[in-house]
């Protein structure tokens, strides 16, 4: 009987939410959860000043994460491409603009803690 149990909570796991979160650290760290908020708005406005307009373009959270922003170049229309699916017609591809896209790779640390 004990066995279903814990099947169904392990099964039932959610992710954090933000006030479980701040409280989390607030336990771990000594501080209050007015503190540990401010701690990660400023965490936010540090992660936006690295990869904004006018910046490196990385943030590095050590041993767990790597924000990097990657710049893709525009892309010209296209006309008459066969089309993969239908075999003998052709098809019309509208240009896209340039644009940029955020990549989040995980470390070692993060990679270890998965694993476990």
């Amino acid at each position: 009987m004990t066995e279903k149990k814990t099947e169904k909570k392990a099964a039932s796991k959610k992710p954090l939410t933000k006030s479980e979160i701040q409280a989390n650290l607030a336990a771990a760290t000594g501080l209050t959860k007015k503190q540990v908020s401010s701690v990660l708005d400023a965490l936010a406005a540090e992660i936006n000043k690295s990869v904004g307009p006018k910046a490196a373009g990385a943030f590095v959270l050590p041993g767990l994460l790597k924000i990097e922003k990657k710049k893709v170049p525009a892309k010209p229309a296209r006309k008459n491409v066969p089309d993969p699916f239908h075999p003998g017609t052709f098809k019309d591809y509208p240009a896209k603009p340039a644009s940029c896209k955020i990549k989040i790779r995980p470390l070692k640390g993060l990679k270890d803690a998965a694993a476990k």
